[in-house]
């Protein structure tokens, strides 16, 4: 395919906040080009992230909830009502990638107006008087293609179709000082005594939150593909700083145990617990790289992903693709390893009904923050947290008259630095699971609105600051927001205006008969108890 494509939202990014967007947007009638420089939609969804985080599930509706029954239902018809894998479907919130997968492909082969382009990555954007008219996208054979579009949605991790447009963003994090936010800039916590600790300084940089592989290991012999050897590049001297970890009791127990956080009792005080592991249905599990051991390997991999070209991206992947198939070697293999120890890791291998074109193991990088639009509205702690101690009086929520989701997930940064000599407690920039401060809280529209750059809005690498980004890099609320860039790209077009200047009140009546959730009763201190760190 070369050429030129003509459609009414061309929309960069399968994620689930592109793909709700392209379904809201189909069922109002529009056609929608859905691009994704994967072969595999779906982003974290459909790559091992087995579970929908949600702390309160009445307050996040609309095609993320359809998607969840869909799930359910999915798995009803697979297993008995009373059997173990429907319990552990939770609902429709648990599952496996290739059941999401086959879930969200069902959603859009209901809707004909959406076409779909996988494996096919940006080249460029043509922006005309500040408004984005076109992007040029090249097909898996290099071919250039243009899109020409009224309405053009940036719905990837990265933030790559609004960069390239020219619209303004950050990327690091803030400082204490700029916005007035007790948790922003460097910063060490103490997420068991939530206090701050020595080093604090607050300061601003350009360091982001470690990226990892979200695993969907199975325990099921028949289903195992065991790793063999080692991944290139191996080195047991990554991971030795678990055994002081194990030494020093980092690697055991919560202090207090909430269910579905990858709390696996079975893992406490050995060096598995270098995972979060959670059951999922047909012996799967989610496994999560669990960011508190001083030993974490991963932070810093990641720098100049963002910046970089596709070479570089693909290096950096590759190399967080070891990094993380070296951990699960280690913990199989490595024989200074107690033998218990090497026996529980060696119960969980990767399954060989998953990613079956890639070996499998996970498509998509897990990019926790990326860029993030400077918008014409910027959420912060300070929207989202309620802190008395801290100047942040939050008694009443903070309404807006373009609401148009709600957010509800703890803030949750993972490190952002390596350990650094004197850390004994915990790495730099790890924020673990804030809910005893994170309140819901409204989010407006104009979050996804740049602040220059016309016929663009972004669902996903939002205004917000690092921190607020924290609560809000949820596949569930990325969801909400995809839904109401796609309502509001469709007003665009029929009312001939504007995104900026749609009638909000018309994008929020949409929402709610689409089920969107737009409003809820406070819930100060909220202590929350359902879902897992991601």
């Amino acid at each position: 395919m070369s050429g030129t494509l003509q459609t009414d939202i061309a929309i960069l990014g399968g994620t689930p906040g592109g793909i709700a967007a392209a379904i809201a947007a189909a069922r109002l009638g529009r056609s929608v080009l859905l691009i994704d420089p994967q072969a595999h939609l779906g982003g974290m969804s459909t790559s091992g992230l087995g579970k929908s985080d949600v702390e309160r599930r009445h307050l996040i509706g609309g095609l993320f909830q359809e998607f969840t029954q869909r799930i359910h239902q999915h798995y009803r018809n697979r297993y008995a009502p009373d059997s173990t894998d429907i319990a552990l479907c939770q609902d429709g919130y648990y599952f496996e990638p290739s059941v999401a997968e086959t879930v969200f492909h069902d959603m859009l082969k209901a809707q004909p107006q959406i076409t779909l382009l996988t494996s096919h990555t940006l080249n460029s954007a043509t922006t005309s008087e500040n408004r984005l008219t076109a992007i040029n996208i090249l097909s898996p054979k290099q071919q250039r293609i243009t899109v020409r579009a009224q309405v053009f949605l940036d719905a990837t991790y990265e933030g790559d179709l609004f960069a390239a447009a020219g619209a303004d963003f950050r990327l690091g994090r803030e400082s204490r000082d700029e916005f007035d936010e007790p948790h922003a800039g460097q910063i060490y916590f103490d997420y068991q005594r939530q206090q701050f600790l020595p080093g604090s300084t607050g300061a601003d940089d350009d360091r982001l939150p470690a990226y990892t592989y979200r695993l969907c290991l199975t325990t099921d012999p028949a289903n195992a593909a065991p790793l063999t050897e080692s991944p290139p590049d191996y080195d047991r001297r990554h991971y030795l700083g678990y055994f002081d970890d194990l030494a020093a009791g980092r690697l055991a127990g919560p202090l207090q145990l909430k269910p579905g956080r990858g709390y696996e009792p079975a893992h406490f005080n050995t060096l598995v617990r270098a995972l979060s592991v959670t059951p999922l249905p047909n012996h799967k599990t989610d496994v999560n790289i669990n960011p508190r051991p001083l030993g974490f390997p991963f932070p810093e991999l990641n720098r100049g992903y963002i910046t970089g070209d596709a070479a570089t991206r693909t290096a950096i992947s590759t190399r967080i693709r070891n990094r993380t198939l070296g951990l699960l070697w280690f913990l199989q293999n490595d024989t200074q390893i107690p033998t218990q120890h090497r026996q529980i890791a060696r119960q969980y291998h990767l399954p060989l009904d998953e990613f079956t074109d890639n070996r499998h193991f996970p498509w998509q990088l897990y990019i926790r923050e990326g860029r993030r639009l400077r918008g014409e509205f910027t959420l912060t702690e300070r929207h989202i947290t309620h802190q008395p101690e801290q100047g942040i009086d939050q008694r009443e929520i903070e309404t807006f008259a373009d609401t148009i989701a709600i957010g509800e997930f703890p803030i949750d940064s993972f490190p952002c630095q390596p350990r650094q000599p004197g850390d004994t407690i915990v790495l730099e920039g790890y924020l673990g699971m804030l809910d005893q401060i994170t309140r819901p809280y409204e989010i407006p529209y104009r979050i996804m609105m740049p602040q220059t750059i016309d016929g663009l809005l972004v669902p996903v690498a939002a205004s917000t600051t690092h921190v607020a980004f924290s609560s809000i890099r949820m596949e569930p609320t990325w969801m909400a927001l995809g839904q109401a860039a796609g309502v509001a790209a469709h007003l665009a077009i029929q009312q001939q205006c504007a995104l900026r200047n749609i009638p909000i009140h018309e994008l929020q009546q949409q929402l709610a008969s689409d089920g969107q959730i737009l409003n809820h009763q406070p819930e100060l201190n909220h202590a929350s108890t359902r879902e897992p760190q991601s």
